[in-house]
């Protein structure tokens, strides 16, 4: 694979990623545009405050579907034909997931990448994101947060994958995404500090 086609590849996995589907099934769903109601995000949980549990399920497959995607595409019919550092699986997953964050087609808006992230890693770190998933939905179970919930849940990605396989290509790929994922609920971390956050 050149230069050119990784690149290429790359991009349109940042473009795949940019597909604001919680801003387009809110407009299908109740004519109304996300970024102005509720949290103003595009993700699952604020659909499902703006539009019902319908439609945040849809959003969320959705979301998950740009992270599977560009990863499968590339280790199911890339892989095998090409010769490519072990690095770019994770870097053509990382585009999707900043795609998500910063849509071109949302003037560089988006949502937390929370859903995307654990479509791609179901593939790069299965049992990571399995486990990762289960704490998600315990901890806003508990504390009715999806906000904290997805912060554990980007915290114990990197952590349950070194504990099990340790320092590899994914701890650091996952690393990063917890570190996206954070940087992107600064403001729900604050809001949760002064009991002021939105529940789920």
């Amino acid at each position: 694979m050149s230069s050119a086609v990784q690149i290429g590849f790359v991009f349109l996995s940042y473009l795949l990623g940019s597909i604001p589907f919680g801003y387009l099934v809110t407009r299908y769903a109740v004519h109304k545009n996300i970024l102005e109601l509720g949290s103003g995000n595009i993700g699952s949980t604020n659909v499902r405050r703006v539009t019902g549990k319908k439609f945040s399920i849809i959003t969320q497959l959705l979301d998950m579907t740009k992270g599977v995607v560009p990863v499968a595409v590339f280790i199911c019919f890339l892989k095998s034909r090409t010769v490519v550092p072990d690095w770019y699986v994770y870097l053509v997953a990382l585009a999707s997931i900043i795609g998500h964050d910063f849509s071109i087609f949302l003037k560089f808006r988006g949502g937390k990448g929370v859903n995307t992230t654990q479509g791609a890693s179901v593939l790069l770190a299965p049992w990571s994101a399995f486990i990762a998933a289960a704490l998600f939905y315990l901890v806003k179970w508990r504390f009715k947060y999806a906000s904290l919930g997805s912060i554990c849940m980007a915290i114990s990605l990197p952590v349950t994958e070194l504990i099990i396989h340790g320092p590899t290509l994914a701890f650091y790929f996952l690393l990063v995404c917890m570190v996206l994922i954070i940087l992107r609920h600064s403001e729900n971390i604050v809001r949760l500090l002064n009991n002021r956050e939105l529940s789920s």
